[in-house]
């Protein structure tokens, strides 16, 4: 069986909105972002594939303007919210790792 670890209340990622969080399990730091999009959470690490650096300039903030993709502020590339797979930018091909996440009770949760 699996292990859950509380995130956040569901009602803290809207639609069309990214949430970042930290975690600490095992002695390890974990970061990661939340998007919604279609009423589906996903959950990446958040971590660029091109030089392995946060996603963000600004807490929370993952997303292209119009919200249709996640974007790395530091070197402008795009991810497929729904798949994580860079569409442009310097690392074409790649992806971010997503994790598995699921939402019960009115809270998200990661699996381990």
């Amino acid at each position: 069986m699996s292990e859950m670890t509380s995130l956040c209340a569901s009602k803290e990622v809207a639609e069309g909105r990214s949430r970042g969080y930290k975690l600490t399990r095992e002695s390890t730091d974990l970061s990661l972002l939340l998007v919604r999009k279609g009423g589906q959470i996903y959950a990446y690490r958040n971590r660029c594939p091109h030089i392995s650096i946060p996603l963000e300039w600004v807490e929370h903030e993952f997303l292209t303007h119009d919200g249709s993709l996640i974007q790395c502020a530091n070197h402008g590339a795009l991810f497929v919210i729904e798949t994580g797979q860079c569409v442009s930018g310097p690392c074409p091909g790649q992806s971010l790792e997503r994790l598995p996440v699921i939402e019960s009770g009115g809270m998200i949760y990661l699996q381990s």
